[in-house]
């Protein structure tokens, strides 16, 4: 079973054989726009920076929800990831979710080959087999667990294949792959738990969409790439 699962994985993902950097290196900037029920309502931006071996990406996410013009959910938060030959270095992060101030300062110990995490809801060393929850990284499809990018906390995650779906995203059609990506431990609270399907397009290694349920229908789309 192991081996026929490594099998699809590798039919499912043919980027295996690239380094991780090479599949955004003409990438300076990922514009994703955040739709709550049909209504835009934010942006979630990446831009990259490549040199030699390193790649550092920044994000910058901004959402409002308001009932009746008054606000009732917000989210403002800025983050820069560092990457050297593929390995996750450096992360920080600096969130305010409505008037509570979330942080994750992760670092790479090369000495004792794990992460060092200092964040708001956790705090110590972590596997490198961990993700950054970040939607520009097709490497969160193939994770066992994932680390929070507002608060430093680690999910374990299952990753499974749906179907091949044809999605139209302003004006342009792709042929993607969805998968739905739920939280292993089911012993969590609902509110903590992940519940995401995401559209991810083989051909060019990107994620069209994520699309997950939360007192409505959210759904980061690909908007622009530049």
């Amino acid at each position: 079973m192991r081996k026929f699962s490594i099998f699809l994985i590798l039919l499912i993902f043919p980027f295996k054989t690239l380094s991780h950097n090479d599949h955004y290196k003409n990438i300076n900037k990922i514009e994703m726009e955040i739709v709550k029920d049909g209504k835009v309502i934010g942006y979630c931006n990446y831009e990259f920076f490549h040199k030699d071996k390193s790649l550092e990406v920044k994000n910058i996410t901004e959402f409002e929800v308001k009932i009746f013009g008054v606000k009732v959910f917000s989210i403002s938060s800025h983050a820069v990831e560092k990457y050297e030959n593929d390995q996750l270095i450096y992360f920080k992060s600096k969130t305010m979710q409505n008037d509570k101030k979330k942080f994750v300062d992760l670092k790479y110990e090369k000495n004792k080959n794990n992460f060092l995490i200092h964040g708001s809801s956790y705090k110590g060393n972590a596997s490198l087999n961990n993700v950054i929850g970040s939607w520009w990284n097709h490497k969160i499809l193939e994770s066992d667990s994932q680390i929070s990018p507002l608060s430093g906390s680690i999910k374990t995650q299952t990753v499974t294949f749906i179907a091949k779906e044809k999605i139209d995203l302003y004006g342009k059609e792709y042929l993607a792959h969805r998968f739905k990506l739920k939280s292993k431990d089911l012993d969590i609270s609902e509110d903590k738990k992940l519940d995401f399907d995401i559209w991810f397009e083989p051909k060019s290694n990107l994620i069209l969409k994520v699309g997950y349920n939360k007192m409505g229908y959210w759904e980061y789309k690909l908007k622009n790439l530049k």
